[in-house]
């Protein structure tokens, strides 16, 4: 277990905790209050405070459990987060990338051009959503026709 994820559980546990003891704490100071003075106490729970410990128990648990679930998908401690770790430690497969691509480029401008014609005019943005479908199907489909097809 990584040790953020070791931290998370700690508070979680520490907001469970609080909202406990602040719960009961402001429930007896309320009972307190309607013994002494009966027209000013309440005799009822305090909820911001309670619902926003719970709350803060329960995000801590959601981000614990996020940490935990990412370290064990990785497989356990990536070399880059080791300080004792070398360069090639890491150099695995990165993925492929073809530079001599226009696509991206063209599916950049028609990007800008449907956020243009959101601003300046709809058939502005019709025209880029079509060079933007365009140009999509031909960056996935280049390796598929050409010089390069496999």
């Amino acid at each position: 277990m990584s040790g953020f994820s070791r931290l998370f559980w700690v508070l979680a546990a520490f907001f469970v905790l609080a909202t406990v003891v602040y719960s009961v704490w402001t429930y007896q100071y309320e009972l307190q209050q309607l013994a002494t003075d009966p027209s000013g106490g309440r005799g009822s729970l305090e909820w911001a405070g309670t619902i926003g410990l719970a709350l803060c128990a329960a995000l801590s648990v959601l981000i614990a459990f996020y940490l935990r679930r990412s370290y064990r998908s990785q497989g356990g401690e990536l070399p880059e987060d080791r300080m004792d770790a070398e360069i090639d430690d890491g150099d695995a497969e990165q993925g492929h990338f073809s530079p001599w691509s226009w696509w991206p480029l063209i599916l950049a401008f028609s990007a800008a051009l449907v956020f243009v014609g959101l601003a300046v005019g709809v058939w502005l943005a019709i025209i880029g959503g079509a060079i933007f479908v365009v140009a999509i199907v031909g960056w996935v489909y280049e390796y598929y026709r050409g010089y390069f097809a496999r």
